[in-house]
């Protein structure tokens, strides 16, 4: 075979060439087989072939597979540095810079988050998505006053944005706007009135105005729709309280400590009802 190669001009592969080639094979078969366990929700076997598979070779899908399954197996920071790679090959993809402040925000790192949500705007200022996420960071950062101005404008070009509506109202309650929170609230139910964190936020405004016992059935409806939902228990138990009903604070303080048992240290049972009193004060929900 070698002669007929000399003879007629032919080439004979070289052992780099072979290496090469069995490095393109091993590469498509690790990011088939990674492909095949993130689809398969094996979020570690899909690391490790993709890790290996850019080992291989760089390649920007293979990455954003990779960044995927980390974020999936609940290995933010590790999602967060390979979206970080992608972000600098690809500057201008503000998908990417998304994702980085999505995974941030689960990181509860609201300096990268914001980091993010510039870059982003610098590709597309008026995208309602990014000025809402980039609220959230400067709520994390404490920045109320720059979270209100994001979200505003937000809602200024998307009306109907109903998160931008939500987190607007529960910063203005932060911050004493009651009536700002009542707006958002109230259109909020008009276009949502059987969403949990709408009617919360309801709930709230109207404990904010003193309208106790119209805050009190709209928790009901809340646990109507929840019975799993410790702030609707813990925030009407502080109301009936308030007003009085220390039977029904105390059944709420019951569910609240059956929904989440961590808290029972601060209430003995045997001696629930004498102690109720003093364990909404230490849940305070409403800073009273």
């Amino acid at each position: 075979m070698n002669f007929f190669k000399a003879l007629f001009g032919g080439k004979e592969e070289t052992s780099e060439e072979k290496k090469q080639e069995e490095q393109a094979r091993n590469f498509d078969v690790l990011k088939y087989d990674g492909v095949k366990a993130l689809r398969m929700n094996q979020w570690q076997q899909a690391i490790k072939c993709f890790s290996h598979a850019l080992e291989i070779r760089e390649d920007l899908e293979c990455r954003d597979y990779l960044s995927q399954a980390f974020i999936q197996n609940n290995e933010l920071l590790p999602a967060f540095e390979q979206l970080q790679k992608l972000a600098e090959a690809q500057p201008d993809n503000e998908g990417i810079y998304l994702r980085m402040a999505h995974v941030a925000y689960m990181m509860e790192d609201y300096s990268a988050m914001a980091d993010a949500c510039e870059k982003a705007l610098l590709i597309n200022k008026d995208d309602p998505q990014v000025l809402y996420l980039y609220a959230r960071a400067c709520r994390g950062q404490g920045d109320r006053t720059n979270a209100l101005a994001m979200l505003t404008k937000a809602i200024t070009l998307q009306e109907n944005y109903g998160d931008a509506h939500l987190l607007r109202g529960e910063i203005l309650l932060e911050v004493n706007d009651v009536e700002g929170a009542a707006q958002d609230a109230d259109y909020l139910m008009e276009h949502a009135s059987e969403n949990e964190d709408v009617l919360l936020l309801k709930a709230r405004v109207l404990e904010a105005k003193k309208s106790h016992d119209e805050a009190v059935n709209i928790y009901n409806k809340v646990i109507e729709l929840n019975p799993f939902c410790i702030a609707a228990f813990k925030e009407r138990g502080a109301i009936r309280l308030s007003l009085g009903d220390k039977n029904g604070a105390e059944e709420d303080l019951k569910a609240v400590l059956e929904l989440n048992p961590d808290k029972e240290e601060a209430v003995q049972k045997e001696d629930i009802q004498q102690k109720t009193e003093d364990a909404y004060r230490n849940i305070n929900p409403f800073g009273l």
